[in-house]
């Protein structure tokens, strides 16, 4: 690599700024640097080094700063803003169903919001884990081993996905529900606590 291409390096960038911030948040505060040191246990001369740009910041150094001024340690960097936290869903048409999946992060938990349209006879399945469903609107039917019980809008109901169970709207109109899974091999499912 050119020493050009490393002087572009936005990681480098961002070190050289560290120095400015450390010294403007102990000034700011009116700590001296024999405050900070005791605070930290790092020498005067290391914390004169990383304020004034000589010496290259590490988490070694950074983290009991942090901790001394009980600031995050993002601050200490000047990490970028989080971006904006809206999610935009792509519906997807799956088994008759519109699911829009309401969470971006791969893996762990996750959110759908489903429109599950007149379906036929219940046909139960099962599979391991939990499964927590949340009617939006319309009337939802779900038949779950000896259950046959019918949700409104506003209620909801977890289950142990190792019971056979089925769900739909149950009328002629579609139901909205809200969704919560975590991933398990190839099954979908959430792990809960039942309610008694």
């Amino acid at each position: 690599m050119s020493d050009d291409a490393t002087a572009d390096d936005p990681t480098d960038e961002v070190l050289d700024k560290v120095g400015e911030r450390l010294r403007h948040l102990r000034t700011s505060r009116g700590a001296t640097l024999a405050d900070l040191a005791a605070a930290t246990g790092i020498s005067k001369s290391t914390l004169s080094r990383l304020e004034s740009g000589q010496r290259r910041p590490s988490l070694e150094l950074l983290l009991p700063i942090a901790r001394a001024h009980r600031v995050p340690l993002d601050e200490l960097v000047g990490a970028p803003p989080v971006g904006d936290p809206r999610i935009r869903p792509v519906p997807v048409r799956r088994n008759g169903m519109t699911v829009l999946p309401l969470t971006q992060q791969p893996g762990g938990l996750q959110a759908y919001k489903m429109i599950i349209p007149p379906r036929g006879e219940p046909d139960p399945r099962t599979h391991t884990g939990y499964e927590w469903l949340y009617v939006l609107s319309g009337r939802l039917r779900l038949v779950l081993a000896d259950h046959d019980v019918v949700l409104a809008p506003g209620e909801a109901a977890e289950f142990d996905t190792r019971l056979p169970h089925w769900f739909g709207p149950a009328g002629a109109e579609p139901v909205e529900i809200l969704s919560l899974f975590g991933k398990q091999g190839e099954q979908i499912h959430m792990r809960t606590r039942r309610r008694t």
